[in-house]
């Protein structure tokens, strides 16, 4: 099973998203707009899940 990481190609602030997106297969500029649209949303707290994933999400291989 591969593990998740931080994307280092596709990189906006820390690869997050790019990471998820390359691990998922999913269009990674798809994946961006996504997630802005769910955190703005107030039940979703978008910000304060980016940094959790920052901090526990390894660099990329």
């Amino acid at each position: 099973m591969k593990n998740i990481h931080r994307s280092a190609s596709n990189r906006v602030f820390a690869g997050v998203i790019g990471g998820l997106a390359e691990h998922f297969g999913w269009n990674v500029g798809i994946a961006r707009v996504l997630f802005v649209v769910l955190a703005i949303t107030p039940a979703f707290p978008g910000i304060i899940a980016y940094l959790i994933l920052w901090m526990i999400m390894g660099d990329a291989a």
